[in-house]
């Protein structure tokens, strides 16, 4: 937690306590706020249509129905994840639907993936442990550091992890959660998986190509079962 910053001529001081209460100050050349998104729905008569609204975001359906006739919506506008990927699927997904197209189907939140372009990389899909936990699963969790895997250590990566989160019942990928080298392209396979109701065993039997960072993605999956070969 940031507790205080300061500026300098040419730093930011930042005060920042960690997560055993230890407190701490480090100097950074720049400090970058984001604070959320608000809907720009003012002004609009949407209340006075029925639109539903909450917290400055319109309430919509997994085909962006707003629930009065005609009358639909899509993007930052109805709500978080604020992300380019998502507000474009929920486009196609409203025309659709609109359009009674027999292969429409409902939006499902918990498929979008998240990306953070930073260093390293940060990608994630689905639950976190946490979440999943207090949704009332069993699970069964698997991870992979980036240090086991030889592409990663040939590029000088080496500093990564990849988590897997199962459903111990069913087998079910509930989340997956990645960080370090080309995480953010890598994770589409763990979207595909969970769009494809993929399930433990399956992604364990799938063929990884070698040398590839993507191996690392299976290791996690076969550490879940308590068979990893690499560590």
């Amino acid at each position: 937690k940031v507790e205080n910053l300061k500026s300098g001529q040419s730093t930011v001081t930042a005060e920042i306590t960690d997560k055993s209460g230890k407190k701490e100050k480090k100097e950074f050349d720049r400090a970058i706020l984001a604070v959320g998104i608000v809907g720009n729905v003012e002004d609009l008569g949407l209340e006075a249509l029925g639109v539903k609204v909450d917290k400055t975001h319109v309430k919509v359906d997994n085909f962006g129905r707003t629930g009065v006739k005609g009358l639909y919506a899509i993007g930052d506008l109805t709500g978080p994840p604020w992300l380019a990927h998502k507000a474009s699927h929920e486009g196609v997904v409203c025309v659709e639907g609109i359009a009674g197209a027999d292969h429409a189907e409902p939006f499902d939140p918990w498929n979008v993936p998240g990306c953070t372009y930073a260093h390293p990389q940060v990608a994630s899909v689905g639950l976190t442990e946490k979440a999943a936990k207090e949704k009332g699963y069993d699970i069964k969790v698997g991870r992979f550091p980036f240090i086991g895997n030889g592409k990663a250590i040939a590029m000088g990566a080496s500093e990564g992890l990849v988590k897997t989160i199962f459903d111990k019942k069913t087998g079910e990928l509930l989340g997956a959660h990645m960080i370090g080298a080309e995480v953010t392209e890598l994770i589409q396979g763990y979207v595909i998986a969970r769009q494809g109701e993929l399930t433990e065993q399956d992604l364990a039997h799938t063929i990884f190509p070698h040398p590839t960072i993507s191996e690392s993605m299976h290791e996690s999956v076969l550490d879940a079962e308590g068979r990893v070969i690499h560590i």
